[in-house]
């Protein structure tokens, strides 16, 4: 069954970054990450069920929504939640002096 990405109005961002960070094939990418999301494989190509997963874990929308995380705080949460070491991330933790996510 052939499934799309989608980007950030599904989990195409993060099932790429998995496959970039672990040098993971596509299948092993989707099944790390709806592992990680704690949803099944077929749940990351469903636009709708993303976008509440998406607000309830805080980890970014297609559209900036008041009171949920956009930027770099959404980024924070993708790299706690999905254990991603995201550069600037990393960057803002190391200037602002706290502990690395």
């Amino acid at each position: 069954m052939a499934i799309g990405l989608g980007g950030l109005r599904t989990a195409g961002d993060l099932i790429a970054r998995a496959q970039m960070e672990n040098k993971l094939k596509i299948r092993d990418a989707k099944a790390y990450v709806a592992k990680k999301l704690a949803v099944e494989p077929m749940t990351l190509s469903d636009e709708y069920a993303m976008a509440e997963l998406r607000k309830k874990l805080d980890i970014g929308l297609i559209i900036g929504l008041t009171g949920y995380a956009k930027g770099l705080a959404a980024k924070a949460r993708i790299a706690k939640t999905c254990d991603f070491r995201i550069n600037s991330v990393t960057r803002l933790f190391e200037k602002a002096s706290f502990s690395t996510v």
